[in-house]
């Protein structure tokens, strides 16, 4: 009997032991599991910003798969050397924007100007999307927050740089964003000193579309406050804040687009702008204008300058104001 009860109890003992092993291989196995995740910070870590709408938004400290909905945030995620997995097309144009074509061959175009792709969008499954009130998308705002932490990171008409400044923060990359601004500033400064007898010239941009000019670039845009830090003037109908994102001239008032110089182009690249002009030089009173008279007319890469940009955009228009009107 007694050798019974000693049996019994030697199975239960190596039962026992057996169990006991396959729990601390459990255990073992569990604590590798959380330590590969924690090995990666950018999985969890986050930061908590309050966005231009005044919203509270939880975002990825390091964020891997942004969403740029709007044309200022694509160009500003850019020129932070981030390319978003997803991005707005250009103004009139099907791609993102001519100027961003080459930083931004590898995103996916999710949206327009005037509404985001909700499905498409999604289906990048980003970590984070950034819009500003330029775009359409600011009214799904709801639905956006449903895929991913968003960010308005401008009201519209906002300061360029505001704006910018926004957007480097929500991407965790403030210092870097300071840094791009404080050389954007020098070189305008160093411009401005070159201007020579163009100092306060009077500019005129216009954006010619459907045989007929608009005015842009007016307010506090990357092309209005930099030819404003320029020091430059404009025609009296370009001044001020603008009442949309451009305003057509009929061509029975084409004088009012005139100035010392004028920058001419489309909302594409500059090759586009170059038939553009050419047509424009076939409408009656055109050739009256002072600018084209003086030779002064200056074709640009029209997509940098005619819709809502950031610093990748103001360079291009720094860099064309200097080479036409630096000494």
């Amino acid at each position: 009997m007694s050798s019974t009860r000693a049996s019994r109890r030697a199975v239960l003992t190596s039962a026992a032991a057996v169990m006991t092993g396959a729990l601390l291989l459990t255990a073992c196995g569990s604590d590798d599991d959380s330590s590969s995740a924690a090995a990666d910070p950018s999985e969890s870590a986050t930061r908590t910003i309050t966005d231009a709408q005044g919203r509270k938004v939880k975002v990825p400290a390091e964020p891997q798969k942004v969403v740029a909905l709007s044309e200022p945030t694509l160009d500003a995620a850019l020129a932070l050397g981030i390319e978003p997995v997803g991005a707005t097309a250009g103004r009139g144009q099907t791609g993102v924007s001519t100027y961003l074509a080459d930083k931004a061959s590898k995103a996916e175009v999710v949206a327009t100007v005037a509404e985001a792709d909700m499905e498409k969008l999604a289906t990048l499954r980003p970590d984070l999307i950034l819009l500003d009130e330029t775009t359409g998308a600011k009214r799904e705002l709801a639905k956006l927050q449903a895929i991913a932490p968003t960010v308005v990171t401008a009201k519209l008409n906002a300061d360029w740089k505001v704006a910018f400044t926004a957007t480097a923060d929500a991407l965790n990359q403030k210092e870097q964003g300071e840094k791009i601004l404080s050389d954007f500033d020098a070189d305008v400064a160093a411009t401005k000193e070159k201007l020579g007898a163009n100092a306060g010239a009077a500019v005129s941009v216009i954006r010619w579309q459907d045989s007929a000019p608009s005015v842009v670039g007016k307010g506090k845009g990357h092309v209005g406050s930099t030819l404003s830090a320029l020091g430059l003037d404009r025609p009296t109908d370009q001044q001020g804040e603008s009442s949309g994102h451009s305003e057509p001239v009929s061509l029975e008032k084409l004088t009012t687009i005139d100035g010392d110089w004028l920058f001419f182009g489309t909302l594409s690249d500059k090759a586009d702008g170059e038939k553009a002009y050419a047509e424009a030089q076939k409408v009656p009173n055109f050739s009256k204008l002072e600018a084209e008279k003086q030779g002064h007319v200056v074709v640009i890469q029209g997509s940098a300058w005619n819709s809502a940009g950031g610093p990748l955009a103001a360079g291009i228009v720094l860099d064309d104001v200097t080479t036409a009107l630096a000494n």
